[in-house]
């Protein structure tokens, strides 16, 4: 999709299965499983979307899936399936080595595993030429998480780049093309961060894992591994209605049916129309 000199597509590194009642905190399953039905181990079924991004002559990518370093046990648990991002890369025709730019959100395995990959029994850069964009608070987070959050962060998908000098590390919002603005947002981790696509007077903006599906846009429909559900539900408040009251295109990290969508209230509820963007 073109949002003037901006041009976006939404490319899917695979599916995973996350358990439901982690994924919809406090909401009973009687009420999420209408939304998304979960399956024999109460697995919900949600879409690893990435960004593949060209504006002002730079070639970015927005998350990277959970990648493929992955053992039979794990991808049973997370029941992790492809095509991988490398692959649907190759669809629009981009080889890993011209990509400028990556940037997480932030760093939890199935959006940055794909950051690295194993060459010759040793992890090493997926984009070779791309410096990596996150923010600080973050990656210092990542590298040493706490007890509650430790299984969602695993350090061979963004520590082996920090020797090469990799990393550009945030402090706050920022600016890193025409068109493409990161936003701090945090409630999911302390220091997560969305990105703001804008061109041609329109504006697309993906919400990560403050609205990660459609079915999370109600206000109390927030996920348990959210650390803080309360400032979450505070920039649900804040960046929901923006996006409806300007038109945005909202853009959702794990829809497995409608990465993309327009935001609508009716009857003092909010809802999702789907975009077609390619």
């Amino acid at each position: 999709m073109k949002l003037g000199q901006l041009e976006f597509h939404v490319l899917v590194d695979g599916h995973l299965g996350l358990d439901g009642g982690a994924m919809f905190g406090v909401v009973p399953k009687p009420l999420w499983e209408k939304k998304i039905p979960a399956d024999s181990r109460n697995r919900i079924k949600l879409a690893m979307n990435c960004l593949l991004v060209r504006a002002g002559g730079k070639t970015i990518l927005v998350e990277t899936g959970a990648g493929e370093k992955w053992d039979e046990k794990r991808r049973d648990i997370y029941a992790l399936d492809g095509p991988h991002l490398t692959e649907r890369l190759r669809d629009y025709g981009v080889h890993p080595h011209e990509i400028d730019i990556v940037i997480n959100t932030h760093l939890h395995f199935d959006h940055c595993g794909g950051n690295t990959r194993v060459e010759k029994d040793k992890v090493v850069t997926a984009f070779p030429h791309a410096r990596y964009v996150v923010q600080r608070g973050e990656y210092e987070h990542a590298k040493n998480p706490n007890e509650r959050d430790q299984a969602s962060y695993i350090l061979e998908n963004y520590v082996p780049l920090e020797p090469a000098g990799k990393w550009s590390l945030l402090v706050d919002d920022r600016a890193i093309a025409p068109g493409v603005e990161l936003i701090r947002v945090p409630g999911h981790t302390a220091n997560m961060q969305c990105v703001k696509l804008s061109g041609g007077g329109q504006t697309a903006f993906f919400f990560a894992d403050l609205v990660p599906t459609r079915a999370h846009l109600a206000l109390p429909w927030i996920m348990g591994f959210d650390l803080y559900p309360l400032i979450t539900l505070e920039n649900k408040k804040k960046w929901i209605p923006e996006a409806i009251q300007e038109g945005w295109i909202a853009l959702f990290a794990h829809d497995a049916e409608v990465p993309a969508a327009h935001l609508r209230e009716r009857d003092g509820k909010w809802e999702a129309e789907p975009v077609s963007i390619d």
